[in-house]
């Protein structure tokens, strides 16, 4: 059972990085100064919300799921990699990969107020949806 877990999540990784692969090519990079100032300058008025789906695979093997909400106007996958890094790094899991394989943008959201401290503080906002414990 566990294996079919897995594997149904592998699939679902190719597939959402075919996507997020076609939808790169045809986005137009945002150009930033740093993580950190870009957000500042597109948070202030935000209202929607870019979901990036991620797995992750952890350090025992286990695949561990959990989204990368920042807003929408943040294009450029390096920053949106950096920020499920630094995620990453809080759950003991630093160093495991995070790269197109294993994150893709999913869809845009409505911001909802629980996340909008976090988004305005850090640039992002995770929910852990499996393994992140």
């Amino acid at each position: 059972m566990k294996q079919i877990t897995i594997l149904i999540a592998l699939a679902l990784l190719i597939c959402t990085t075919i996507k997020a692969q076609s939808n790169n090519q045809k986005e137009t990079k945002m150009k930033t100064n740093g993580v950190h100032e870009n957000n500042i300058k597109t948070t202030n008025n935000m209202s929607k919300i870019a979901v990036w789906d991620t797995y992750v695979t952890k350090k025992d093997g286990t695949i561990m799921h959990f989204d990368i909400l920042a807003p929408e106007e943040i294009k450029e996958t390096t920053i949106i990699y950096g920020y499920g890094k630094e995620y990453l790094k809080t759950k003991g899991q630093e160093g495991q990969p995070l790269t197109a394989r294993e994150c893709s943008f999913c869809h845009i959201e409505t911001l909802r107020p629980n996340w909008e401290a976090d988004i305005k503080k850090q640039g992002y906002f995770i929910i852990e949806m499996e393994n992140c414990n």
